[in-house]
């Protein structure tokens, strides 16, 4: 498990490239037979792939970090497949998993286990687990069974669609939200004009880029912003004082993961266009 501490704002502006890519970016979420783990102390998120190409792999907990004996003792999870039709089995009842099906789980589950049903088109079971201190049913939805959003337009690059899966009128949860965000052909820009929302951190998912293709996220405060090159099936850690926005050199798809005080999705300090730095 990648440990992944908090950093102040202020500290943060000091930070080099290289730094600032330590700090807050995965690189490498599937690798194959493993299950990958990245634990931030920003609200105690973790979020993690799982690359199943032989037989059957297992979420465990990683007791020194977790202390836990199960994953989800204190735990939820949302999992989405981005990859070929697999299987997430939990307590022993299998759940189906085509490409961007999600699956909630609730605490309690003591074992969650992975597969695909063609190792080679495997599944690519990404997955955002936080705290929960209420236990919620375990439900699958698929894409259809999301609510959609229609957002932006095609003028301003950035049109797109959010498909809303655990939230407050959706999968039911006790702190997590999670869902996607798909942008139309020749729209590039998520998230503009920009926003913080500091009752709550975010973890972003980059994926279905082409080989050579990158998403410039922006991050930092608002008058104070960076950016950091992302690539194919790279993630984010976004703190709850960051802006959370990006550009592609194509359109793209995300996943975007929530823990804090509150789930309303509208819940956002939007920032001006005219007070960005």
């Amino acid at each position: 498990m990648d440990i992944r501490y908090a950093s102040h704002p202020n500290e943060v502006k000091g930070f080099d490239t290289s730094r600032l890519r330590e700090e807050i970016l995965i690189e490498s979420l599937f690798r194959p037979g493993e299950v990958t783990l990245t634990y931030s102390h920003v609200d105690r998120f973790i979020a993690g792939g799982v690359l199943p190409t032989g037989g059957t792999i297992k979420l465990e907990a990683d007791q020194k970090e977790m202390g836990a004996e199960h994953f989800l003792d204190r735990r939820e999870i949302g999992i989405i497949n981005i990859g070929g039709r697999g299987t997430a089995t939990v307590d022993g009842t299998a759940y189906d998993m085509e490409t961007k099906d999600c699956l909630y789980v609730g605490r309690g589950a003591k074992e969650v286990a992975f597969a695909s049903a063609d190792t080679s088109s495997p599944a690519k079971l990404y997955f955002n687990s936080c705290p929960a201190h209420q236990t919620y049913p375990t439900v699958k939805a698929v894409i259809s069974e999301a609510n959609p959003r229609h957002l932006g337009s095609l003028t301003n690059s950035n049109e797109r669609t959010i498909y809303q899966y655990i939230h407050e009128n959706g999968i039911r949860s006790c702190q997590l939200v999670m869902g996607l965000t798909m942008l139309k052909p020749g729209n590039m820009w998520n998230t503009m004009p920009c926003h913080t929302h500091n009752r709550r951190s975010e973890v972003y998912f980059y994926f279905d880029m082409p080989e050579d293709g990158v998403v410039f996220h922006l991050m930092g405060e608002p008058r104070e912003t960076r950016h950091v090159v992302v690539r194919n099936e790279q993630s984010i850690i976004s703190p709850s004082w960051s802006i959370h926005s990006g550009v592609g050199t194509s359109n793209y798809t995300f996943i975007w993961g929530m823990a804090g005080e509150n789930q309303a999705f509208d819940d956002m300090d939007m920032v001006a266009m005219k007070d960005l730095k």
